[in-house]
């Protein structure tokens, strides 16, 4: 455990009571995440870390916590930044007073817009933030051969990139599944690189199951976010794999996956919350939310809590983080109840870093030029979104919160040689326009599941190339929708008979605000008003509609190169009599 001879002096000290701590937490009940007790404990803390737990009273600071229980500092295990459209000092403005004091970030969105440059730069502003930001190296930059990104990341570059950044903890999610399980060099390379350096990858194995399963978990990778039902997580768990069970803003599995806790143990069990939506983050909490809601399905609190700490940090190799005892990093989170949740202080490395709900100050951290800029889509016009005349057509099916769609078809609506629009069918349009290289490449399809009655909606957040995506009924306003993304760098938009009903600038990249959280959560909330306005059914239309471009989630996706089959694992046509070679 970390520190240098003098610092280990100075806690040993402390924790043997001939020296003051720096801080004594007092009177609380300190909860074992070892052995799910609650400990009538002081906790006196030295430097960053804890040196003791048990009776101490002097300190050169003492805090009364009599009627408070203490527990670690949750720690996110992967959490896509990009998707809370938060720059990481306003990230950590939202997370620290919701008691989330560490993470774990895959950043391939900002990667596959600028590159492992983006991700240095990342790397560099999280070093200014009270919050240990941890990163894996984008594996996935672009996801598959069937979309455009603005950049590559391949196994070169993941290698060079591991042994020039040694905090770097690994592999981010293998998303490329169909290729690891057909034993392809690309995305194999990388895994092997990563093993290579002792460093560890996360996976990314939607409803992978029997020997597919086995031949993805061959080759080393050993965790997955993307289970959906008890079954395909005890499968996986029972193979090895880590199950870290998500709790996002569209994607919500705790209360389908928690049945496997409760029968067999938190074992090799670990929360997430992968996407948030700044809105959620605000009114409802981080990591914190994840627990209550494992809480109220009837999971233990101290089974909730070391699966949001103590699991969290054993699966990612981080011995100092995830526990309230002597030499763990002193990352202590105060509440009053494990029921709600709501952290009457938290501090990071032994410092106050917030109290009832509010953040200590935190450094303004802001990006560099080269960040902005980056939508370079040409201008549409409505002609761009008219589809000629066909029969039966492909359309993506989107089924609430689940992630995964469904490959549906049906005759298409037709109007003047056009297939148009049905929203008395829930069937839409959508697009997704390249806008990095300025190639106006674009493709065309019908999705259903939204609700939309009216108008459309644009976003520039489509994982993982982050292209333009753009689902509406009226060709007209997706045009709209799409150039005014164009004219303020991108972001989020709802439009409707011409004009503008709410946006959401993301000019960093076409990812991230430069605004305040206070400030991005109210636009996200007058842009989820505008969608029910406009009819939409889903409670997180903009994360939804951002994967419909993900080309590595089943069943049917859509990027700028067209319809991708995942199943099959390749491009095929709107019109569903065809397939293409």
């Amino acid at each position: 455990m970390g520190g240098d001879l003098t610092l280990l002096q100075r806690r040993l000290s402390v924790a043997r009571g001939d020296e003051p701590a720096d801080v004594v937490i007092r009177g609380g009940r300190v909860l074992s995440v070892f052995t799910d007790e609650l400990l009538d404990a002081d906790v006196a803390i030295a430097g960053e870390h804890v040196a003791g737990v048990g009776q101490y009273e002097s300190g050169a600071r003492v805090v009364d916590a009599s009627g408070l229980v203490l527990v670690p500092g949750f720690v996110d295990p992967h959490m896509h930044l990009e998707s809370t459209k938060l720059m990481i000092d306003q990230f950590a403005r939202a997370v620290l007073p919701k008691g989330t004091t560490t993470v774990v970030l895959d950043p391939h969105e900002i990667a596959n817009v600028f590159g492992l440059k983006g991700v240095r730069e990342l790397l560099a502003e999280a070093h200014h933030v009270p919050l240990d930001s941890f990163v894996m190296v984008p594996s996935c930059v672009p996801a598959s051969r069937f979309e455009t990104g603005a950049a590559t990341v391949e196994a070169s570059d993941v290698a060079s990139f591991l042994e020039e950044h040694a905090e770097v903890l690994g592999l981010a999610e293998v998303m490329d599944f169909p290729g690891v399980v057909g034993g392809h060099s690309g995305p194999l390379a990388k895994v092997a690189e990563t093993l290579a350096a002792g460093k560890h990858a996360d996976g990314h194995a939607p409803g992978l199951t029997g020997r597919e399963l086995n031949a993805y978990l061959a080759t080393g990778i050993r965790s997955d976010h993307e289970c959906t039902t008890a079954e395909e997580a005890l499968e996986k768990r029972r193979l090895g794999m880590w199950i870290l069970m998500r709790e996002g803003s569209a994607a919500r599995n705790v209360e389908a996956l928690l049945p496997v806790v409760l029968d067999h143990g938190p074992e090799n069990f670990a929360l997430c919350t992968d996407d948030r939506e700044p809105d959620d983050l605000l009114s409802e909490g981080h990591m914190n939310d994840a627990v209550r809601k494992a809480v109220s399905l009837g999971c233990p609190p101290a089974v909730a809590v070391k699966m949001a700490t103590l699991n969290s940090a054993r699966y990612h190799r981080l011995p100092e983080h995830g526990a309230v005892a002597p030499g763990y990093l002193a990352d202590v989170v105060a509440l009053p109840d494990l029921e709600g949740f709501q952290p009457v202080h938290v501090w990071k490395r032994g410092r106050l870093v917030a109290s009832d709900g509010v953040a200590a100050e935190i450094p303004r951290i802001v990006a560099p030029d080269w960040m902005r800029g980056s939508v370079h889509a040409p201008e549409v016009s409505p002609a761009d979104f008219r589809i000629s005349a066909i029969g039966r057509v492909r359309v993506i099916g989107v089924e609430g919160a689940d992630l995964v769609t469904r490959a549906l078809e049906t005759e298409a609506a037709t109007r003047d040689g056009e297939a148009v629009a049905d929203p008395d069918r829930d069937i839409v349009k959508v697009a997704v326009i390249e806008r990095h290289r300025g190639t106006g490449r674009m493709g065309l399809g019908f999705v259903s599941g939204f609700g939309l009655r009216r108008g459309a909606l644009a976003s520039t957040i489509a994982h993982d190339a982050h292209n333009l995506g753009v689902v509406g009924v009226d060709d007209a306003d997706m045009a709209l929708a799409a150039n005014r993304l164009r004219d303020i760098g991108g972001g989020q938009v709802v439009v409707v008979d011409g004009r503008v009903m709410a946006e959401l600038a993301c000019p960093i990249g076409g990812l991230l605000s430069d605004r305040s959280a206070e400030e991005v959560a109210a636009e996200a909330r007058a842009l989820q008003a505008a969608c029910r306005e406009l009819g939409v059914i889903l409670p997180a239309a903009f994360m939804t509609m951002s994967f419909l471009a993900l080309s590595v989630l089943p069943e049917l996706r859509i990027t700028d190169r067209g319809l991708v089959d995942v199943l099959r694992f390749e491009l095929v046509d709107l019109e569903a009599r065809s397939r293409r070679p």
